[in-house]
């Protein structure tokens, strides 16, 4: 059962890595097409861009750990 809680913990905290990043990469996106003026625009969105991958893959990953940790699934 132990293994279990650690996978569980470890997922929560890839949940909670994604967290903040689900708000601040669209945020740093919508800044990038208001400020299309500026010489950093193509780096704002690309930052933002990658931040919002970044989200993602820590969903992915989270509930990956989560279904492995609930499902008893020992790989």
């Amino acid at each position: 059962m132990s293994g279990n809680k650690t996978k569980l913990d470890k997922g929560i905290k890839f949940l909670l890595y994604a967290l903040p990043l689900m708000f601040i990469g669209p945020s740093v996106i919508y800044n990038a097409f208001i400020n299309k003026q500026n010489v950093w625009h193509w780096l704002v969105l690309a930052i933002g861009i990658s931040l919002c991958g970044l989200a993602v893959y820590f969903m992915f990953k989270g509930i990956k750990n989560l279904t492995d940790a609930l499902f008893q699934n020992n790989k």
